[in-house]
């Protein structure tokens, strides 16, 4: 099926009903006018799937309702951009200021806890444990926990994989570093085996109750914000409030925000990056 298809066009009543599953299952918000991203989407999926037209899978999960087809959409309607090192001053934060800090603060424990929430096919948690062992090789002896959690079974497979296209090795790792930390398997990039086994990576959805969580030193939920309405923000941030370490971090993506939403954080600015920790209370 190609955008030009009529069997992958989506009907007015279809679209209402897989914005329905979509903020259901995931709490993801679809607004009108995005059914082009539904045809897009989902128009693959439906031929992959063995369907002949997009309405023939609306129907099926209308009817039946099938347990691994409405993973296979929900799944096909996240959106997973990422990159090595995205935006690049976050991770400078990080470098300079924000593990210091944390480091200087667990002296005596030795200990860190890092969540990559919403980590997609990996490239986050993987630029942290690179910049960890490049920058603090002192880090080497403590014990670190690097929890990585993602909504999508596909992303999350690539990312406990750690095989990456050329294309994707481009988007923001230096070429030293690839060398550094990547070996080259048929064509593709294979990070090395210290690195990947340092990252506990599972499949979580965030806006449905949370298995058991340690508490954290860095939260890092960025850029998945934006596609839940306020109530389910609230929810989230006021979880990972409470999870979060009082002297912690939260970092978000750069438009994203607790402000008017949940009032427990406070902002602190590290050079130009917006980072929230928890209001201190009297």
């Amino acid at each position: 099926m190609t955008a030009n298809d009529p069997n992958s066009v989506i009907a007015p009543g279809d679209f209402k009903y897989v914005c329905a599953l979509l903020k259901d299952e995931a709490a993801i918000v679809l607004e009108e006018g995005k059914e082009y991203l539904v045809e897009t989407r989902l128009g693959p999926l439906a031929k992959n799937s063995g369907f002949a037209s997009l309405a023939d899978l609306v129907a099926e999960l209308r009817f039946h309702a099938p347990v691994k087809l409405v993973k296979k959409v929900v799944d096909a309607m996240t959106t997973n951009e990422t990159s090595f090192y995205r935006d690049a001053y976050p991770f400078k934060a990080l470098q300079t200021t924000i593990l210091p800090e944390l480091m200087a603060s667990r002296a005596e424990t030795r200990a860190l806890n890092i969540w990559s929430a919403a980590c997609s096919t990996g490239q986050e948690p993987y630029s942290l444990v690179m910049m960890m062992k490049d920058h603090f090789p002192q880090l080497i002896n403590w014990h670190n926990y690097i929890l990585a959690t993602d909504l999508c079974t596909e992303v999350l497979e690539k990312a406990k994989s750690g095989l990456f296209r050329q294309i994707e090795v481009n988007r923001g790792l230096p070429a030293p570093l690839l060398m550094k930390h990547f070996s080259k398997v048929s064509g593709e990039w294979y990070i090395k085996e210290e690195l990947r086994k340092q990252i506990d990576f599972r499949e979580m959805n965030l806006a449905t109750p949370w298995p058991p969580i340690p508490q954290m030193d860095l939260v890092l939920l960025r850029n998945v914000m934006i596609y839940f309405n306020n109530d389910t923000k609230r929810s989230i941030l006021e979880r990972v409030a409470k999870l979060l370490r009082p002297d912690g971090y939260l970092m978000l993506g750069a438009s994203e925000t607790t402000w008017g939403v949940e009032d427990s954080f406070e902002r602190v600015m590290v050079g130009t990056t917006t980072l929230f920790k928890r209001k201190k209370t009297a």
